[in-house]
C-alpha cells in the first residue's frame, strides 16, 4: 500500500521518537568513548568531534528534534484536509504518533531526573484513559470531537517538554531552570481538566442515547 504525503510524515514523525530518546538518553561518557573509539581506528577527526559537540549540545538537539516532530502534527493535519487525503490510516496513525512522542519524550525526562514520575504517570494515564473512553464511545457509535482544551493540553505539554529539556541550559544561561518543572505542573492540569470534559461530554451523550 502506498503512502500518501500525509501519512508519509506521520510515519517521518515516528521514525523520530527513537532518535530523540536516543539523543536524550546517550550518556556523556558513552560519547567520549565513542570519539575514542573513531580516533583509535584512524577515523577523520571531525568525525570525533563532531561526536564531542553531540554531547555539548544534546538539549539544543534534543528540542530541535521534538519541536521538529510536533509541527509534523501540524502539518499531516493540514496537508490531508487541503489535499483531500484524509484517510482511515492517517486517521489511526496520527493520534498513535502523538502520544508515542510526548510519552517517550516524558519518559525520558524521568529517567534524566527532571521530571516527577508522579507527574508524568498522572499524564501519561490521562492519555490511556481518555483513549479507552473514546474507543468505547466508538463502540458505541458515538463520536466525541476533539475540544478546545484538549487542543491547549498538547501546547502546554509541547512547552513543558521543550523547557524541561532545557532545563539545564536556561539554569547555566538565564537562571530559569525551574520553568520546566512550573510549566510541567500546569500541563499536568490542564491534562485532568480535558480528562474531566472529555468524561462528562461522554456521560451526557451516553445519557442522551440511553434515553431515546
Amino acid at each position: 500500500m502506498r503512502l500518501n504525503l500525509p501519512n508519509s510524515i506521520t510515519v517521518a514523525r515516528i521514525f523520530l521518537v527513537p532518535l530523540l530518546v536516543v539523543v536524550l538518553l546517550t550518556p556523556p561518557w558513552a560519547t567520549a568513548w565513542v570519539k575514542s573509539q573513531l580516533q583509535d581506528v584512524g577515523y577523520a577527526a571531525w568525525i570525533g568531534h563532531f561526536a564531542s559537540r553531540l554531547s555539548d549540545w544534546r538539549e539544543v538537539v534534543g528540542v530541535v528534534i521534538f519541536l521538529t516532530a510536533a509541527a509534523t502534527d501540524w502539518l499531516d493535519g493540514f496537508l490531508a484536509r487541503r489535499r483531500g487525503e484524509i484517510t482511515t490510516l492517517g486517521q489511526l496513525l496520527d493520534p498513535l504518533a502523538d502520544k508515542l512522542l510526548t510519552t517517550s519524550a516524558f519518559i525520558s525526562l524521568v529517567e534524566l531526573q527532571l521530571a516527577p514520575a508522579w507527574m508524568v504517570v498522572v499524564i501519561v494515564g490521562r492519555e490511556f484513559a481518555v483513549t479507552g473512553l473514546r474507543s468505547v464511545a466508538a463502540a458505541r457509535g458515538l463520536v466525541i470531537a476533539a475540544s478546545p482544551w484538549g487542543k491547549f493540553k498538547t501546547v502546554t505539554q509541547i512547552v513543558a517538554i521543550t523547557l524541561m529539556i532545557l532545563t539545564s541550559t536556561l539554569e547555566r544561561w538565564l537562571r530559569f531552570g525551574f520553568l520546566g518543572v512550573a510549566a510541567l505542573w500546569v500541563a499536568m492540569i490542564v491534562a485532568l481538566v480535558s480528562a474531566v470534559d472529555y468524561f462528562v461530554r461522554f456521560a451526557r451523550r451516553f445519557d442522551f442515547e440511553d434515553a431515546g
